[in-house]
């Protein structure tokens, strides 16, 4: 079977963590795991960046570089578009398609496969126990780029969310990083984190990527563990 690589770029939803900051973990450093050995796993996500500043910051010219004809791009950003920091704001259907159009471009250019991920859910849910949307617009104008350029999209949006509705607000937890006071060392005051994930919360949203790719049925679905 040919060697192939995966390249993710991303937010703090995917990236690595070192043991400092243990259970800790983005999806994409666990999502190397469900893949055989003939695939390489190349997670360039870094906490803190959308779409913009992602690129404004040089990082997908890195990504440029390396890739190579026949390998995989995953774009999983929109957590921080919606910050209100000039350095990361973007409009979900003007400037963000903007960004998310230059990577697709870049997957095309090299002849490498561009595959659009909706960003994972945080844990958000109201004191009834009702999990509402945090990410407005930007999961839909996602859809709507992959529409008009034909690539394959994981909507990670709605299957994190029916994962979290399943398990509900308690159950959820296990998923995120919540320590309480002196139950972690890397956490001695404890922690309510809704953002980022558990070790346990990152392969279960790995899992999910895993499932979408599936779906979508394409090459590198011939590379997922049995």
């Amino acid at each position: 079977m040919t060697h192939i690589n995966v390249f993710l770029v991303g937010d703090s939803t995917v990236s690595n963590y070192d043991e400092s900051v243990a259970p800790r973990k983005g999806w994409g450093q666990v999502f190397g795991e469900l893949l055989d050995e003939h695939v390489t796993i190349y997670n360039q996500a870094l906490s803190g960046r959308s779409s913009k500043s992602f690129i404004h910051e040089g990082h997908l010219s890195e990504v440029e570089r390396l890739i190579q004809a026949g390998d995989y791009l995953l774009i999983q950003f929109g957590h921080n578009d919606s910050k209100p920091d000039k350095e990361r704001a973007t409009e979900a259907f003007t400037s963000y398609q903007d960004y998310l159009r230059q990577y697709i471009q870049l997957a095309k250019d090299k002849h490498a496969f561009p595959i659009l991920i909706t960003p994972v859910q945080r844990r958000s849910f109201d004191e009834d126990g009702q999990f509402y949307e945090t990410h407005a617009d930007y999961p839909a104008a996602m859809k709507q780029i992959a529409q008009t350029y034909n690539v394959p999209l994981i909507d990670l949006t709605t299957m994190s969310k029916k994962l979290y509705e399943r398990l509900g607000p308690e159950e959820t937890k296990k998923l995120f990083l919540w320590f309480k006071p002196g139950e972690n060392d890397n956490y001695p005051d404890g922690v309510q984190d809704d953002t980022h994930f558990s070790a346990h919360g990152a392969n279960e949203i790995a899992q999910l990527v895993i499932m979408g790719l599936r779906a979508l049925d394409l090459p590198l679905t011939r590379y997922i563990k049995h």
